[in-house]
This record gives C-alpha cells, structure tokens and sequence, in this order.
C-alpha cells in the first residue's frame, strides 16, 4: 500500500485547513521544497500536493513550486487543485507530474473527465470530496446535489486510473478516516481507491494495509501537528 504524506500550497507555504474552510486554516514554518525533502528523506516515494491558490484561482499558480520539487526529489507526485482544462494538465504532465486529480471540473463536466482520460491515459485521478453521501464541488463551498454512487456508476468506463476519497466531515479533525464508505465505493470503482480525510494516528495506516481494493492513503495534518512520526511512519512502507 502506498503512503502519500501530503503538501498543501498556500501562499507559498504548507498549510493545513479543517474541512476544506479557507478561514479556518494553519500555516507552517516550513516551505512546500523543505517539507518534500524531509518525505524524501525518509524514504517516501508517494507525495500528494494541492495547489489551495490554483483551487480558489483556477488555474496553475503554485506550477514553478511543484515543478522543482518534482524535479529536485524524483518523487511520484499527484497534484490537484483547481484544474480545469486541458492545458492546465498538460502543463502538470511537461512538468512531470505522475498523477494530475481533477476534482469540481470533472464533477461539473464530466464530457471534460472523459476528454481528459482520453487525452492522457493512466495520467488522470478523479478526486471525490463527499459531504454525507453528496459530492461537494468549488472547494467544498458546494453541495453537486449528486449522489458520490450515481456519479461513479456514470463515469466508471471512462479510463481514469485513481480514485481518491474524502470524506469532508473527517478531513483535518483527526478523527480517523470513513473506512467504510471508503470501502463501498472501492468495491464498485473500476480503478483502485486512495483514502483521504481524517488520518490521526499510525493505527489508521495499519488498518488501511490490512483493506482491499485500496491502492494507498493520505497523511497530512497528523504529520505536521506531530501526532504522526515521520519515523514511524516510514516503517509501514514495508
């Protein structure tokens, strides 16, 4: 199982928001380029990034950051955030991006996720951000008014190569991610899922190994509050 600890862009430093609210947000000390070396460092090979100011921007802003941590730490890097268009993923992929998440723009379009599929195949993660069985779009400000399961059963065939699950009411509380519905929607996605939102202790890492069809999770917060060890953390690569 792959473990993604995770970067979040901000104004050019890593921050951490509580269920997605840009108002209620921690910064760190630490630059995107200093944390990505600490993971590599460790042994991580995994590094999951979200452009915040791409997302409330929609489009590349933070591109320059993440293209020399790619290029500095050959990580296998998956970025998000307010990508929406062609060009903007391409620009991720010349950067040498691994996987570039689409997340409102595929939710809103989904003609524009199968395109994308297309375009660049086994390139595309489809990011679901879900708020009590609803997908939430526009930095979760949003409810689609669409079921997460209506959704997926819709753009199931369309190629895209990961599927990364967030359950709002857990992301940035610590409180253990949704393994369950995580679990549901594993069983009926046609490419392997990725857990996001709530990770708080080793223990959930440890579960996650044990689950099937799930191809990794995302650690954020719990490593940055000290909750998580990167030490400790780097042992469950094995």
């Amino acid at each position: 199982m792959k473990i993604f600890p995770a970067i979040d862009i901000k104004d050019k430093k890593c921050v951490r928001l509580v269920k997605g609210n840009f108002d209620n947000k921690t910064e760190y000390e630490i630059s995107p380029i200093d944390q990505a070396a600490k993971y590599k460092n460790h042994g991580f090979k995994n590094l999951h990034i979200v452009d915040l100011d791409g997302a409330l921007a929609g489009e590349t802003v933070n591109l320059n950051i993440i293209q020399d941590i790619v290029g500095k730490f050959d990580l296998k890097v998956e970025v998000g955030g307010g990508i929406r268009n062609l060009d903007s993923i391409q620009k991720y992929i010349d950067a040498g991006v691994e996987k570039v998440i689409l997340g409102s723009a595929a939710i809103k379009e989904k003609n524009f996720l199968k395109e994308a599929c297309q375009k660049f195949p086994n390139r595309i993660a489809l990011g679901l951000d879900v708020k009590d069985g609803y997908l939430s779009v526009s930095g979760w400000k949003e409810n689609s008014n669409q079921l997460i399961s209506d959704y997926l059963k819709e753009v199931n065939d369309y190629g895209v190569s990961r599927l990364i699950y967030t359950d709002i009411n857990r992301d940035g509380m610590k409180q253990s991610p949704n393994f369950e519905e995580t679990l549901k929607i594993a069983e009926i996605s046609n490419c392997p899922v990725i857990i996001s939102g709530g990770v708080s202790s080793i223990d959930d890492i440890k579960k996650a190994k044990t689950l099937k069809n799930i191809e990794g999770i995302i650690v954020g917060k719990a490593i940055y509050d000290g909750d998580i060890k990167l030490d400790e953390l780097a042992r469950e690569l094995n």
